[in-house]
């Protein structure tokens, strides 16, 4: 069911949001039998849709004898309750259909906690519709039905389990934090983008890893994966695959998978993945800027990379990049599924690197055996030798570790045009 409001372009971009919302229908697990529109001026506050909308619904379920309605809209709890006592049939809208889809295909104990945490955020104010079959006293002080009292436990229950959830997401964030300032030298890239756009399989060709989990599927990936990319002449980069992101992505599941996405935080350079091939990925890639202000990640140095350019014939490739680069000079186009198709996004690693990790010289002491070692630890070493009693070292260094060295007293010299 899909009932956009009436604005520019909802009608144009309204075929491709209901095929997107049939892909999510089939990756939970059901098959699309029929499906529904209209254009709103404005929501109904009781049914979201119009009353002679809502009976052509139940018109089209009972032809159908569909069991289910998916709304491509969030519905409040009294809307989704009256359309299902109007039609006599289950309602779910989108945000429900895509936690119900995290949750069977969440796999590490993190992305469970992380996923029944939005679930039962998103369950807290709609229990009064799902306890309405329960039968309910009417009377005076003191009366109470069967049903009030079991969501009076229920609500008990679920605030008690989303304090225990939050307390333990703040432990894995905590370990989070202790394994990233283990990897504070290393340079850093975390791959965001819309789900399906084609990060995991960015990630194993950048690896050649087959172990990569790679499907042509909504959101194949919810846990981040970290691999050590060679790029070339001496230089590595630590690269991070993270979760998808979709239209009208659920809040509690963008709040619940923060301590995920902190990786990202800590990233020295995101590397925003478009899908090229896809005819609305101006829209996708709005919707991933606007989850990323949402997660504080405004300002973090980003490189779009048009993925998938194989798919598309040579003369809208073009088109492409040459509408792309007017507008953004440094975007990379690239595709994995064929030979050297992530070149210019090794290129593009090794010069984001180089820039943002200029080469120093470091005079050591022969005594400064603990810093040496923490050059060694953080920075990347291009080479090192004596000068005299003193130990020369070349090397790439972050910005924090420079500072610290000098603070130490290490005699740290920028090097030009290395």
């Amino acid at each position: 069911m899909g009932a956009p409001l009436k604005r520019a372009g909802a009608r144009r971009s309204l075929n491709e949001h209901l095929r997107e919302l049939e892909r999510l229908t089939d990756t939970a697990g059901a098959e699309v039998v029929g499906v529904l529109t209209q254009q709103l001026d404005r929501p109904h506050p009781g049914t979201y849709l119009g009353k002679g909308k809502v009976e052509e619904l139940k018109a089209l379920v009972a032809q159908t004898r569909a069991s289910l309605i998916v709304f491509d809209d969030e519905l409040s709890p009294s809307q989704g309750k009256n359309v299902e006592d109007a039609v006599g049939t289950r309602v779910v809208d989108r945000a429900e259909l895509i936690l119900d889809i995290f949750a069977t295909r969440a796999r590490s104990s993190e992305a469970r906690m992380q996923v029944e945490l939005a679930q039962l955020e998103y369950t807290l104010p709609r229990l009064t519709r799902m306890w309405t079959h329960l039968e309910k006293f009417r009377g005076g002080i003191g009366v109470r039905g069967p049903g009030e009292t079991q969501l009076e436990t229920d609500r008990r229950l679920i605030n008690t389990r989303i304090k225990l959830l939050k307390e333990r997401l703040a432990h894995v964030q905590q370990n989070r934090a202790v394994q990233r300032q283990s990897r504070a030298g290393e340079f850093k890239a975390s791959l965001v983008g819309y789900t399906n756009a084609g990060k995991s399989s960015i990630l194993r060709g950048l690896t050649g890893s087959d172990e990569i989990h790679v499907e042509d599927r909504l959101f194949a990936t919810l846990d981040p994966l970290t691999r050590d990319v060679e790029l070339g002449e001496n230089s590595r980069v630590l690269v991070t695959d993270t979760v998808g992101f979709i239209r009208k992505l659920p809040h509690h599941l963008v709040a619940s998978f923060r301590a995920t996405l902190e990786e990202t935080r800590d990233a020295d350079l995101l590397l925003h993945v478009v899908d090229a091939s896809h005819p609305l990925w101006e829209e996708q890639r709005l919707v991933v800027d606007q989850v990323l202000m949402e997660l504080g990640l405004g300002e973090q140095p980003v490189l779009l990379v048009f993925n998938k350019m194989d798919l598309l014939a040579e003369d809208e490739a073009l088109a492409m990049q040459e509408r792309v680069t007017a507008l953004v000079p440094s975007a990379v186009f690239v595709s994995s599924a064929v030979p050297d198709g992530l070149d210019p996004l090794r290129r593009a690693l090794r010069h984001a690197m180089r820039s943002r990790r200029p080469v120093a010289e470091v005079w050591l002491q022969p005594g400064d055996g603990k810093l040496l070692a923490e050059i060694h630890r953080q920075g990347e070493v291009l080479d090192q030798r004596s000068e005299g009693v003193q130990m020369v070292i070349r090397a790439r260094l972050p910005d924090q570790l420079r500072g610290r060295l000098e603070q130490a007293g290490a005699d740290v010299k920028l090097l030009p045009h290395e």
